[in-house]
């Protein structure tokens, strides 16, 4: 079965099979751990439930955090607009209409008239739009938008698969315009934030420089040019990038970063891409230091790819033993006996007024199945509430035990709630 133009761009270089028992795949995972599941009433579109969504959410909160941090203004652009946007861009005729989700539709005008609609398959065109609202000066260069898009391409059914591939998926996208003497700082500012993020979760992470394809918008001059500043950002910076010939965006040159995860499998997913050619398409324009009409440069940023993809690689790499701060359940309070379940639910209390995600098990079963069950949804700390604690005239103790069976003993409440605190601040 052929792969799609948009699947191809996204599939990684080699994939190392899971050939350890122990490893499971995400969407194991994520039905165990209650985090987010697959229905064929809607094909490639995953379900989110509750602690699905606090993994999202925190991604979303980290991300934005970043951007909002290096200057980016935070837009959003309609699902669907007419398809005549996707023919000016030039996406229209590259990857074609049947990848893209499209609509014939009445115009509102004129019943008689009819009038294609797409759902975005990307927020770029839109930008455009956004950037084109009103007349631009020089001195608001670079103007940095940045969305949190949905988006559907038109994935073939075999090429589905969990959150890895999906026809509905979500983009921590930005698009910069600036002058061609910004493009330097822009994108060495961008490679920095990657490899920040990278670096946060584990990962081990090379570079790609991927140029012109064969099929392609834009003349030669536009390319020599993208290509040459690209390169140049990638020598001053001392970065050596693998080599991705023809591999590049339809209308400019990238650069990709490519990680390794737990199970040695490569990704590509981040990305910045040079573009010359959308300014032109669709006429955009700054006005300079004296009064003249000049052409902005367009660069294209995501740092994640798609949350939907990066979580389901996340998954597999901590196979579910996500770290603190992206817990779904940060600390499991279990009471051993009825009679601390009071003093257990008196300190669930207190962690959750702190904003730790705080549960409590006061099942009647007993302590080891409790024990087990929180080490099974992959609890980063259990809390254990016995006569000890209940009996303490000091300031509140409570048992800790890590995850992954370390114990780490007694400790004051205040004590283990700054421990909890510190780990999540530092994204640990």
């Amino acid at each position: 079965m052929p792969i799609s133009p948009f699947t191809k761009s996204l599939l990684p270089d080699k994939i190392i099979l899971m050939d350890k028992p122990k490893n499971k795949d995400h969407k194991q995972i994520g039905q165990a751990l209650e985090l987010f599941f697959t229905n064929d009433i809607a094909p490639g579109a995953p379900f989110w439930l509750p602690k699905g969504m606090i993994i999202f959410k925190e991604l979303e909160k980290y991300i934005r955090e970043l951007t909002e941090k290096a200057g980016f203004l935070e837009t959003s652009t309609p699902i669907m607009v007419k398809s005549q946007l996707f023919k000016e861009s030039g996406h229209w005729s590259k990857f074609g209409e049947h990848n893209m989700y499209n609509l014939i539709l009445s115009d509102e005008a004129d019943d008689t008239k009819l009038v294609s609609y797409t759902i975005k398959p990307m927020n770029c065109p839109e930008s455009t739009i956004i950037y084109r609202f009103r007349t631009r000066s020089y001195k608001e260069l670079p103007l940095r938008f940045s969305e949190i898009g949905r988006l559907h391409r038109r994935e073939k059914s075999g090429e589905v698969n969990g959150l890895l591939r999906v026809r509905q998926l979500t983009m921590d996208d930005a698009h910069i315009y600036a002058t061609e003497d910004q493009i330097f700082d822009e994108v060495s500012d961008i490679l920095d934030m990657m490899i920040d993020f990278y670096k946060k979760f584990g990962f081990e992470y090379e570079f790609r420089f991927a140029t012109r394809p064969d099929s392609r918008a834009g003349t030669d001059e536009m390319w020599n040019k993208a290509e040459k500043d690209l390169a140049g950002v990638l020598k001053k910076k001392e970065i050596k990038a693998g080599d991705k010939t023809g591999d590049g965006a339809f209308y400019g040159p990238k650069i990709d970063v490519h990680i390794k995860d737990s199970l040695d499998r490569e990704w590509q997913l981040a990305t910045v891409q040079l573009d010359f050619h959308q300014p032109e398409a669709f006429r955009l324009v700054y006005i300079d230091d004296e009064g003249q009409e000049k052409r902005p440069v367009m660069i294209h940023r995501a740092i994640f790819g798609s949350f939907e993809r990066f979580i389901g690689i996340l998954t597999e790499h901590y196979q579910g033993s996500f770290p603190l701060w992206l817990s779904p359940i940060q600390a499991t309070i279990i009471p051993i006996a009825d009679r601390h379940a009071e003093q257990a639910r008196k300190i669930k209390m207190l962690i959750e007024q702190e904003n730790i995600r705080t549960s409590l098990d006061d099942r009647n079963e007993t302590l080891g199945s409790k024990i087990r069950d929180a080490t099974l949804q992959k609890v980063p700390y259990i809390g254990i509430i016995g006569d000890k604690e209940v009996k303490s005239s000091e300031e509140s103790i409570i048992s800790v035990r890590a995850r992954g069976g370390k114990d780490l003993g007694q400790m004051k409440f205040s004590a283990f709630v700054n421990k909890l605190k510190e780990e999540i601040d530092k994204k640990i």
